[in-house]
């Protein structure tokens, strides 16, 4: 049944009755793709300012490093070299062997350790300035941006029916992508086989199949990843979206849409008072989201799926010039700064990060400077452990796997200690090429009479003839006859 509100409300005349109006709800507009709908097209729109200059600028830095830095030579071998099959990694004048895990291991942990500390600080800004898959997406754009126009041009070749004119530009625009998608596998790979080998080897048809596929694997992923994907994988596939939250504080310099300034948003002209028609200075344009590579509307608040890489920054920027306001409506800032308290440069999580980051450095510098670039493998006769030779003495028979870790060829001296008066039969002295193992046969005899028990403890000594400083000693066992 009806209330009598109701029937009293349905009893007045029109003109009595409360007017209904359709409010607008700030915030709610459409963000131009929704956040669980990977498939949606995002049509990034070019903008101009300081951080896309400046993100353009470290792009062709990081760019051009990635590039040339295979193309190094140093002392007559590729500078930066990650030799999986040979299991070294060459870095210049350091070798790393599988000996050296542990300094393998500081070099990541260190990694892990400043990417948490430049996050606390800035934020998100290794996604938007330096990460692969940032810097790829932009660099596959500009190859739209050149083809097929701007992003409403692309929006409407996208909605044409199939023609000529469609046809040819999206030809031109994936065929540009799968040959800077087969330029990157191939200088990608390029770090792990010697370059100038590959290169040959590619363009004469003449790579083996493991490499082929290899090629082939990167040349999809990059062109899948920023071609087609993008965005997805930020907002769907990177795992650092998802924790790096947690690394956040309210000093955390993030990108921002300043509310207090900004609402109630509305179109007006340039010349209009927009403060007497209850108007903040957001002028509802949405360029902030038209621009953004992941499709997110920055006035919704901070978000995970933004990356900080400034592109509404500089589009809001603009159109307040334009419009004769201050700056700064979205801009660069932290969450006290928005609430207008103090902010904290330095504070305890900071500081925690920086003196861990310290400690580390402190222990793979030292790491570097003690570590000694050579190995000994000592490989016992297991036919028999102790014989009686011609002599009467007790003899051993090893063999001794010197392993050169220097990128230059050294003498080494070989000596034992932990037996008095022991005979040494075979090579004492050996050269050694640079990164090579030599492989040395040796037998060890002893006066029966200076064996106190079955099985003595001894030490092989190897030493650089050059430097003594470089020295490794390898403990084996001495066995009796019983």
């Amino acid at each position: 049944m009806e209330s009598s509100d109701v029937k009293s409300e349905r009893s007045k005349s029109p003109q009595e009755r409360i007017p209904v109006k359709n409010v607008k709800i700030h915030g709610q507009k459409n963000r131009g793709k929704e956040r669980y709908k990977p498939g949606d097209q995002i049509y990034v729109r070019k903008v101009s300012g300081f951080f896309q200059k400046l993100r353009q600028r470290m792009n062709l830095v990081y760019f051009a490093f990635f590039l040339l830095l295979p193309w190094l030579q140093f002392n007559g071998h590729q500078a930066v070299l990650f030799d999986i099959a040979e299991q070294r990694f060459t870095l210049w004048s350091l070798t790393l062997w599988p000996q050296d895990l542990t300094l393998l291991a500081w070099i990541f942990i260190l990694g892990a350790f400043l990417l948490f500390f430049v996050t606390t600080f800035l934020g998100r800004v290794w996604c938007g300035y330096m990460c692969p898959q940032t810097v790829w997406t932009f660099i596959f754009i500009w190859f739209e941006e050149r083809i097929e126009g701007t992003a409403n041009q692309r929006r409407k070749l996208d909605q044409q029916p199939l023609n000529a004119n469609k046809f040819i530009r999206k030809f031109l625009k994936h065929g540009a992508w799968l040959l800077f998608s087969l330029f990157t596998a191939m200088t990608f790979a390029g770090y792990f086989s010697p370059m100038q080998e590959l290169f040959i080897n590619v363009f004469t048809f003449n790579t083996s199949a493991m490499m082929a596929g290899i090629l082939f694997f990167f040349t999809l992923a990059t062109y899948g990843n920023a071609g087609w994907m993008r965005e997805t994988v930020c907002l769907h596939m990177c795992p650092y979206a998802r924790f790096q939250s947690a690394m956040f504080d309210k000093d955390t310099l993030t990108v921002a849409y300043d509310k207090e300034r900004g609402e109630n948003r509305g179109a007006r002209g340039r010349k209009q008072d927009h403060k007497s028609m209850g108007l903040g200075d957001c002028i509802d344009c949405n360029l902030c989201v038209e621009v953004c590579p992941t499709g997110i509307d920055i006035r919704n608040g901070l978000q995970y799926e933004c990356i900080n890489c400034g592109s509404c920054v500089d589009a809001c920027s603009g159109v307040m010039t334009r419009m004769n306001y201050p700056q700064g409506l979205i801009r660069y800032t932290t969450e006290h700064e928005l609430a207008g308290k103090k902010v904290h440069l330095v504070r305890s999580k900071l500081i925690g990060y920086a003196v861990l980051l310290l400690i580390m450095t402190t222990m793979l510098v030292l790491e570097i400077v003690n570590r000694v670039p050579l190995s000994l493998d000592i490989i016992r006769d297991r036919t028999e452990l102790a014989k009686e030779n011609f002599n009467g003495d007790i003899e051993n028979v090893y063999t001794l796997k010197i392993l050169n870790m220097s990128q230059t060829d050294n003498v080494y001296k070989l000596s034992v200690k932990g037996i008095e008066n022991t005979q040494w039969h075979g090579k004492q002295e050996v050269l050694v090429e640079a990164a090579t193992v030599y492989t040395l046969p040796i037998s060890i005899s002893v006066d029966p009479y200076e064996l106190k028990s079955l099985m003595t403890d001894i030490t092989f000594v190897v030493e650089q003839a050059s430097d003594e400083d470089v020295r490794i000693e390898q403990e084996s066992r001495f066995f009796n006859k019983r």
